[in-house]
C-alpha cells in the first residue's frame, strides 16, 4: 500500500513441507504498509494502478520489477494515501468505483503510461476514496465481484471522462464496490 513493487525469485522460496515463512521475512515491508496484491510476473504486460486519492497510470510490468529487499518505488503516495488496486492493463476500457458506490467507465486511452509517478485523476471524490479500477473490454462486458456480468447495454449510463465523479453503481452491484475478474 506504499507504492512499492516487490520482485520474489521462486528458487529462494522455501520448499517442501512446513509451516511456512511470513513473506515480511523475504521482503522490507514497513509494518503500516500492506499488500494490495500478488501475481506471477508476465513480461511485457501492462498494469493499471491506482490510489485511494483516485489517482492513477498504466505502467509497463518490467519496469517494476525490484530484485532488492527494498522494493521499487512505482506509485508515489501522499501521506494519508494507500495504493488501493493493481490489475492487467488489458482492455479497451477502465472502470473505476470509490467507497461512495460510484462508478464512472471511462476509454483506456485517457490514462498516461507512465514508469512512476502519481499519475493523473481517474476519478474525483468529494467524500471517500477509490476502492477498485479495473481494466476491461467493452463488447466483452465488466463483472462485479459476484460475477455478475453486466452487459454493455447495461453499462452505457456510466461511460464519461476520466476524472469525473461518476454515477451510483448498477441494480445489483456486489455490496463490496469491487470488481470481479474480466
Amino acid at each position: 500500500t506504499d507504492g512499492r513493487f516487490f520482485t520474489l525469485d521462486g528458487s529462494k522460496l522455501p520448499g517442501g513441507r512446513g509451516n511456512g515463512e511470513a513473506i515480511r521475512s523475504f521482503i522490507d515491508l514497513p509494518p503500516d504498509a500492506d499488500i494490495v496484491t500478488m501475481f506471477a510476473h508476465v513480461p511485457g504486460r501492462k498494469l493499471l494502478i491506482a490510489a485511494s486519492s483516485g489517482h492513477g497510470f498504466i505502467t509497463n510490468e518490467d519496469d517494476a520489477v525490484a530484485m532488492t529487499k527494498n522494493g521499487k518505488r512505482v506509485l508515489n503516495v501522499k501521506p494519508g494515501v494507500e495504493a488501493a488496486s493493481c490489475r492487467p492493463a488489458d482492455g479497451d476500457h477502465v472502470a473505476v468505483v470509490g467507497e461512495n458506490r460510484k462508478m464512472l467507465i471511462f476509454a483506456r486511452d485517457e490514462v498516461p503510461e507512465l514508469g512512476r509517478g502519481q499519475g493523473v485523476y481517474l476519478q474525483r471524490y468529494k467524500d471517500g476514496a477509490l476502492v477498485d479500477a479495473v481494466a476491461f473490454t467493452w463488447k466483452d462486458g465488466l463483472k462485479d465481484e459476484n460475477g455478475r456480468l453486466f452487459s454493455p447495454s447495461e453499462l452505457k449510463d456510466w461511460r464519461g471522462e476520466r476524472a469525473q465523479s461518476g454515477r451510483i453503481v448498477p441494480r445489483g452491484w456486489a455490496k463490496s464496490g469491487r470488481f470481479g475478474g474480466n
